[in-house]
């Protein structure tokens, strides 16, 4: 397959079941503004925020079909925003989130961001995770 541009690589995926073709911009902007609620601690419904943690699906996609310009553009910032969030979060290999979403099917080496939760349990997602027996790290 021909490497895609960043607009055609959302047509892509949009083809293959996303709600619509959205831009590399787009979702490194949406994983973004996630890794900062998840440092400031995150608190709105377990369901917003796996809802939240598929951006970061879309860019783990979107990389096989993306251009090397496209690649060499987002990935330091990709990368600084993936340290961040292994920083504000904590390795459970996915045993809190398995709880209310099923991540049986996501690679765990390469969609490692579902094996993890944040550090800090606050609001409705902290209770929801609590109940699951994710614990509080600093």
């Amino acid at each position: 397959m021909e490497p895609h541009n960043e607009h055609a690589a959302g047509e892509v995926l949009h083809q293959r079941g996303w709600r619509k073709a959205f831009t590399v911009k787009e979702m490194v902007d949406t994983w973004a503004g996630l890794v900062g609620k998840v440092e400031d601690g995150y608190g709105d419904m377990v369901e917003e925020y796996t809802n939240d943690l598929y951006s970061r699906n879309w860019l783990h996609e979107a990389w096989p079909i993306l251009n090397e310009r496209a690649i060499v553009l987002w990935t330091p910032r990709i990368k600084t925003l993936d340290d961040r969030f292994r920083a504000a979060t904590v390795f459970d290999d996915g045993i809190a989130m398995s709880q209310f979403h099923r991540i049986s099917g996501f690679d765990p080496i390469d969609m490692w961001w579902w094996r993890r939760h944040p550090r800090l349990l606050v609001g409705e997602l902290g209770r929801s995770l609590r109940t699951a027996g994710a614990t509080d790290s600093s």
